[in-house]
């Protein structure tokens, strides 16, 4: 890959909302993090492990739901979460909320798009994992539906 693609890449992902990525080409791989106030760029030829950035307080106090807990609906990308569909409207669930699969429960904002996320099961909800504008990761339990 040329540096000048290299610098592109670093220069969108400094300039956007997006914290990582990773780039696969015939040539190798390349992942770019965003850190503190400027990317780091890691050229990954093997499976490596890159620090973490440390989370928020609210992040690392979160409890992660028990197994047995009920079904956690996880985040199908990485963005910000949103409990509303603006800032001063009423979230889309609360906890006690009865929920059909394919309700709308939350938003999860990723480059400047809004992805409304559907309940994936029905029941009720009894965990809200996130904070309203929190940033969450591919996978992340958001909510607990039993």
């Amino acid at each position: 890959m040329d540096l000048r693609k290299l610098k592109t890449l670093i220069d969108l992902v400094s300039e956007s909302n997006v914290s990582e990525l990773e780039i696969t080409e015939a040539e190798g791989k390349v992942r770019i993090v965003k850190g503190g106030a400027a990317p780091v760029m890691a050229p990954v030829m093997a499976p490596v492990a890159l620090p973490a950035a440390p989370l928020p307080e609210a992040a690392v106090a979160a409890p992660a739901p028990a197994e047995s807990a009920g079904h956690a609906v996880k985040s199908p990308m990485v963005g910000t979460f949103y409990r509303a569909a603006s800032p001063g409207a009423k979230p889309f669930v609360e906890v006690g909320s009865q929920v059909k699969e394919g309700q709308t429960i939350c938003i999860i904002e990723a480059m400047k798009i809004l992805n409304e996320i559907e309940a994936d099961k029905s029941g009720t909800v009894t965990q809200v994992l996130c904070e309203n504008g929190q940033a969450v990761e591919y996978g992340q339990p958001l909510l607990v539906i039993e």
